[in-house]
């Protein structure tokens, strides 16, 4: 069989491996895994280690679109000089080469949290990385250590576009020496005009697949529950001059294995013709991302620096710590250091314009911050960066309900707009939109 690369793909496959990890971003049906497989195994060929490893969400997944490629995949590129075997560390390809060495290709699962214990112990010498945006992060860090060892040691990956706030992307992409290649369909030499045509008119009635599956761009994807967040328009350096601060409150979310987020809150109205107007303002965050620290250690940090912090800058103390009902260790060690909590309105048992609990305060959520009445401020330290990381990927499921992830500062978020609108008669009522605040 005659393969035709487009000069991209044979510039790619044939460069040096100079840098730790490779990432082949972009549109679906780019020909950038059909690439990626033939630069990994390139490397199995010139690479000096035995043991390599295929990960993909699941083992399924690794064999059918790394090892088996289409046809194109690692066990046809090695034909008859491999065979598929099976040891104690799993279903490998061994590969006989030339010179009389063998290389074990391993296949495995990434999805799951506890993916990485397939692995622990063993000595890797390059990993490729299958849709590494859908492997479980621990098994991604685990792998990336697995390999510490290695004579050459090498990553390679590939992946649609993800979310502009997707972890993968600062704990993964930006860490390491990373060598980034973007592709489109223009770089898939099997896509005729007219078949790239029919591709483009398609995408283009959708401005989400226009960017995604044509651009190769990473945008906020479909079903994004808070899509109307901007932080352009909703992240301000300070709260604006007019405004007086009526209380200060906090709202927080969080679990001894989950992602802990604390959030302060400034209730602020501005009087105009003797009518108050209120705003609320998220002023600073606390946020951990579990499983490290004690939930002791993280009341204490909450306690001793977040809260004496948010006192300080703002000349007032809290009139209410409000914590998700479900939380109790962190209430239980708040109360020890004499942050007396209450328990957070999470809305289970709210009924508004036909929803019920969780999907009646997302609802509620969401008018509040399109009709301007929540804003977030820039804090140097304790900033929004936790809410524009899960705001980009909270979403919902094929079914229409919220996928149980990304969502703790989300919650917390929720808790504080709850007792907001409850207090200060937006809960259910109609509310007309209001301007950008004066001033910015």
């Amino acid at each position: 069989m005659s393969i035709v690369y487009s000069r991209k793909q044979a510039t790619f496959i044939t460069a040096p491996f100079d840098h730790t990890l490779e990432v082949c971003e972009g549109s679906p049906r780019s020909g950038k895994t059909f690439a990626a497989i033939a630069r990994f195994a390139l490397h199995l060929i010139q690479s000096r280690d035995r043991m390599h490893l295929v990960v993909g969400y699941s083992a399924e997944q690794a064999f059918r679109l790394v090892m088996d490629g289409d046809g194109f995949g690692l066990v046809h590129i090695f034909g008859d000089t491999a065979e598929i075997k099976r040891d104690d560390t799993g279903d490998h390809l061994l590969v006989h080469m030339p010179d009389g060495t063998e290389r074990k290709v391993y296949w495995k699962g990434g999805g799951k949290a506890d993916s990485k214990n397939a692995i622990t112990g063993l000595s890797i010498g390059s990993v490729y990385f299958c849709e590494i945006n859908l492997l479980h992060m621990s098994m991604i860090q685990e792998c990336l250590r697995r390999t510490y060892a290695a004579r050459d040691r090498w990553h390679i990956a590939d992946l649609n576009p993800p979310a502009p706030q997707d972890p993968v992307i600062t704990e993964v992409f930006e860490i390491q020496n990373t060598k980034w290649v973007h592709w489109t369909c223009f770089d898939n030499p099997t896509l005729t005009r007219k078949r790239l045509q029919e591709i483009h008119d398609a995408c283009k009635k959708s401005p989400y697949l226009y960017k995604r599956d044509w651009m190769g761009q990473r945008c906020i994807p479909t079903g994004v529950i808070y899509w109307m967040l901007d932080p352009a328009k909703h992240v301000i350096p300070r709260i604006p001059e007019g405004e007086t601060v009526k209380e200060l409150f906090i709202s927080g979310d969080g679990g001894t294995t989950d992602a802990t987020s604390v959030d302060a809150w400034a209730v602020c109205y501005r009087t105009d013709d003797g009518r108050r107007t209120y705003t609320l303002y998220h002023l600073a965050t606390w946020y951990y991302n579990g499983g490290q620290m004690a939930m002791s250690d993280q009341a204490r940090k909450i306690a001793g620096d977040f809260l004496p912090y948010v006192r300080e800058t703002y000349g007032k103390k809290e009139t209410g710590i409000y914590i998700d009902p479900a939380c109790k260790a962190l209430r239980l060690e708040l109360d020890k250091l004499g942050c007396f909590t209450s328990k957070a309105d999470n809305n289970a048992h709210d009924s508004i314009n036909g929803r019920t609990g969780l999907m009646c305060g997302i609802e509620m959520l969401q008018t509040g911050i399109q009709d301007g009445h929540i804003y977030w401020i820039d804090d140097p330290r304790f900033g929004p960066l936790p809410t524009i990381k899960e705001a980009g990927l909270y979403c919902l499921d094929k079914n229409g309900n919220p996928v149980d992830a990304y969502n703790h500062n989300m919650d917390s978020l929720r808790y504080g707009y709850n007792r907001f609108a409850k207090n200060y008669g937006l809960w259910g009522a109609p509310v007309k939109a209001k301007a950008r605040p004066a001033g910015l």
